[in-house]
């Protein structure tokens, strides 16, 4: 029987999230070596003895199990938090068991380090869970032992989970556009529905980010600050993760950045959709939507709903990181990490959407590099660091010329760094330049023969002048 993480002091908690986290980027190291070169390679090795260390130290007189729930890992039943440094190891060890459905895996105390190097071996070389458990019992490995993913604990179907994803997007549309077209917003917001709508985006986005990503693909022209306000929500979410923020912790940034354009209920509308260059006393009316929103939230009746840190957003999104910007106060100083946060994932969601003023609209590769270019003065360069390399080379939705002469979209990036180039992409177009509705392909993938890569990107492709809608083939997915 596992002890309980409430029953632990603080540091045996600090300790056993340490010994976690180190197991999970040990696993990734040596399933990485295990590709490259044999299991009797010094490197291997030498990555191999520190693993079986460091799970022998957590099965002192009973089994020390690592469990896969709601997306993430437990470890002796404490969950595991993962900062940015080391996501891309949670991420593809995550994949690696969830392709062959495992649970969880079982270290009894009595295990070998030759036990522990048969399971890495065949967990590679094993396609699903059935074919790994004969594998598993046919190499005699006795005392570690794999678990299948229980019905409760599997996702549903990819298609069933897109479209839960899909729902919670549009129902979250419409609660915020109800609070938009109400005479009385404080009326007609409700602030636990607010909330519970949080914690159901950060669940997808935890489950299912690639079609998350995907779906801020959406944008809606005439509803522009509505979809805007949901996109924000779900890339500022999707960044606080990869920041190490805690669950409770995301779900107020949720809040804050579904929030962030409160104040544009009192812009008209005539001068936020006007098709031409705004006139000096139509841009102090826009530049004062900062103020209208903090003070709306302040005055709301249910204020306990409403995180103070949310006012902090509303009111500083605009302000740059060398604090010019708007709106410019009497007294300058540092802006709060969420409003620093939301004010990068605005940015970008803003100049990847086509406007009345503004009919081309950058591509998602094209939005990063000029990010990268604006540098320091514009945002916080660490923040803006994780979120490039969070969103990709190639982000989820970026349309590719293949070296096939296929064409295709990004539909998940590979989580390994030294694989930014290679995402998973659908084929859209065949090499004949017509459209179909192709596979999904791994761009990692090689050919067995020649281990040459099947597939290369050769160059982005601007969706806008090939007249892809690219949100509709995510959307796509959903359909029976």
């Amino acid at each position: 029987m596992e002890t309980t993480s409430a029953s632990l002091s603080i540091e045996g908690q600090r300790e056993i999230h340490q010994a976690g986290v180190e197991i999970i980027i040990r696993l990734h190291s040596l399933l990485k070596l295990a590709r490259l070169y044999s299991v009797t390679n010094v490197l291997f090795q030498e990555q191999l003895v520190l693993l079986y260390q460091r799970i022998k130290e957590n099965s002192g007189t009973e089994p020390a199990v690592l469990k896969i729930r709601e997306g993430t890992f437990f470890f002796r039943n404490l969950r595991l938090r993962f900062v940015f440094a080391n996501y891309p190891a949670f991420k593809t060890v995550l994949q690696e068991l969830t392709r062959r459905e495992i649970g969880a895996i079982v270290f009894y105390p009595e295990l070998s380090l030759q036990e522990l190097k048969s399971f890495l071996a065949l967990l590679l070389s094993s396609e699903n869970f059935e074919a790994l458990t004969e594998n598993l019992i046919s190499a005699q490995v006795k005392c570690l032992q794999v678990e299948k993913a229980t019905e409760t604990a599997t996702s549903p179907g990819k298609k069933e989970r897109n479209r839960a994803t899909a729902r919670i997007y549009f129902s979250s549309l419409l609660h915020l556009k109800d609070a938009f077209e109400s005479e009385d917003p404080q009326q007609a917001f409700r602030l636990n529905t607010t909330r519970r709508l949080m914690q159901a985006l950060f669940t997808h986005v935890v489950e299912n980010e690639a079609f998350v990503f995907g779906l801020t693909n959406i944008k809606n022209y005439d509803e522009y600050t509505l979809n805007h306000s949901i996109n924000v929500c779900l890339l500022a979410i999707a960044l606080g993760r990869r920041l190490g923020l805690d669950r409770q912790e995301l779900i107020e940034l949720g809040i804050s950045a579904f929030f962030h354009d409160f104040g544009k209920i009192d812009t008209p509308k005539e001068i936020l959709d006007k098709p031409a260059k705004l006139e000096p006393h139509e841009r102090a009316i826009v530049e004062k939507h900062p103020h209208y929103g903090a003070g709306a939230l302040a005055s709301f009746k249910e204020i306990k709903g409403i995180p103070l840190r949310a006012i902090h957003v509303a009111m500083e999104h605009h302000i740059k990181e060398d604090l010019s910007g708007y709106p410019q106060t009497f007294k300058k100083k540092l802006t709060h990490l969420f409003s620093k946060i939301v004010k990068i994932v605005d940015y970008f969601d803003a100049i990847t959407t086509k406007r009345v003023y503004r009919p081309r609209a950058f591509t998602r590769e094209e939005a990063l590099s000029l990010m990268l270019e604006q540098g320091s003065q514009e945002f916080h360069p660490q923040l803006l660091r994780v979120f490039v390399q969070m969103m990709g080379v190639y982000p989820v939705g970026s349309v590719v010329a293949l070296s096939t002469g296929e064409v295709g979209l990004v539909v998940e990036t590979n989580p390994d760094p030294a694989m930014a180039l290679r995402p998973k992409v659908k084929i859209i177009a065949n090499k004949e330049g017509q459209k179909i509705d192709g596979p999904v392909v791994d761009l990692a993938e090689k050919d067995p023969v020649t281990s040459q890569y099947l597939r290369t990107i050769v160059k982005g492709l601007d969706p806008q002048k090939y007249n892809l809608k690219v949100a509709d083939y995510f959307l796509a997915s959903t359909l029976p």
